[in-house]
């Protein structure tokens, strides 16, 4: 239950105080558009931008929880940690912040994606070298509203969650751990509005915690190889774990309600397109395809709204 741990507050402190941040000499890095996939709706618990621009994070390491805080000063990164994760995510931080990735590799063949790409100039795409904190919340949001999905991470690590090491912002928490996800009872998940076949997918994933996060250090393709041998894991879940856990530019989204149709009206002109039409139209960025996909959602130009497709549920009332 929530507050059933005490809060760490041994303090670790990136050592000088900063880390050079990659690619600074070409264009400042952007906080927010290289961590904002990291964060599952505006008050998920495990993610807060504070007044200052710090980007706080509060994650479930191998070690133990531990929290994160990042901010700009002057082309670098300062960055201090706490709790037993601390250390861990501090080993992490240059790939967190995307020292592994090479935006210079993209060379767009499209206007919008040329514009997109010199407005957007700070994105770097982050690897967190963490599985199931992706994992978890991409299946939570298999076959329902983004929204519906936010709550239902958002109650599960409060109610289950441990608060977040050291000076935290107020209410945030780190994840459960694996053994955590796998004794959740029945009626919980029910309440938290997460039907059996997500729950069930989210326990078995747990169960096999360790063969899930070895998928960190894969080749993207063995990754998602890996993460879909677990029944309940497909190509869309997939997709969107390994581009957070891996950092991986060319793991494209397929299976997405809307995706196809907002690459195919910024591409083509057609709302219609499907998986096919859309991986077709992101064939020249082959090695780079989920970078120009996102690049595409950070345009801004999607087609015009129609009726809702999918209406929120809610099971408690089941």
């Amino acid at each position: 239950m929530a507050g059933r741990f005490p809060p760490e507050t041994t303090r670790i402190t990136v050592r000088g105080g900063h880390v050079p941040v990659p690619g600074a000499e070409a264009a400042p890095l952007d906080l927010g558009l290289t961590l904002g996939p990291l964060r599952r709706g505006p008050a998920d618990p495990t993610f807060r931008v504070t007044p200052d621009g710090s980007v706080w994070r509060a994650s479930r390491t191998p070690d133990g929880a531990g929290t994160l805080r990042v901010r700009l000063d002057a082309g670098a990164a300062s960055a201090e940690a706490w709790g037993p994760g601390g250390p861990w995510l501090l080993d992490r931080l240059p790939g967190l912040l995307g020292a592994e990735d090479d935006p210079a590799a993209f060379v767009p063949r499209h206007r919008l994606l040329a514009a997109t790409h010199r407005a957007r100039r700070g994105l770097r795409l982050t690897r967190t070298g963490l599985v199931l904190e992706s994992l978890i919340p991409s299946v939570l949001e298999q076959k329902v509203t983004t929204d519906e999905a936010y709550r239902s991470w958002r109650t599960l690590v409060r109610k289950y969650g441990e608060p977040a090491p050291g000076p935290a912002p107020e209410g945030m928490y780190a994840m459960p751990d694996a053994r955590t996800w796998t004794r959740i009872p029945s009626w919980e998940w029910h309440r938290a509005n997460v039907d059996g076949s997500r729950s069930a997918t989210i326990v078995r994933a747990a169960r096999v915690a360790h063969r899930m996060e070895e998928a960190a250090a894969m080749d993207p393709a063995a990754a998602r190889a890996r993460l879909e041998l677990v029944p309940g894991i497909g190509p869309w879940t997939s997709a969107e774990t390994i581009q957070r856990s891996n950092g991986a530019p060319d793991e494209v989204t397929t299976g997405d309600l809307h995706l196809p149709g907002i690459v195919g009206w910024a591409l083509a002109g057609d709302r219609t397109a499907d998986d096919a039409a859309m991986l077709e139209l992101l064939a020249p960025y082959a090695g780079q395809r989920h970078r120009a996909a996102r690049l595409v959602l950070l345009s801004g130009r999607v087609p015009p709204r129609r009726a809702p497709r999918m209406t929120p549920g809610d099971i408690t009332r089941l």
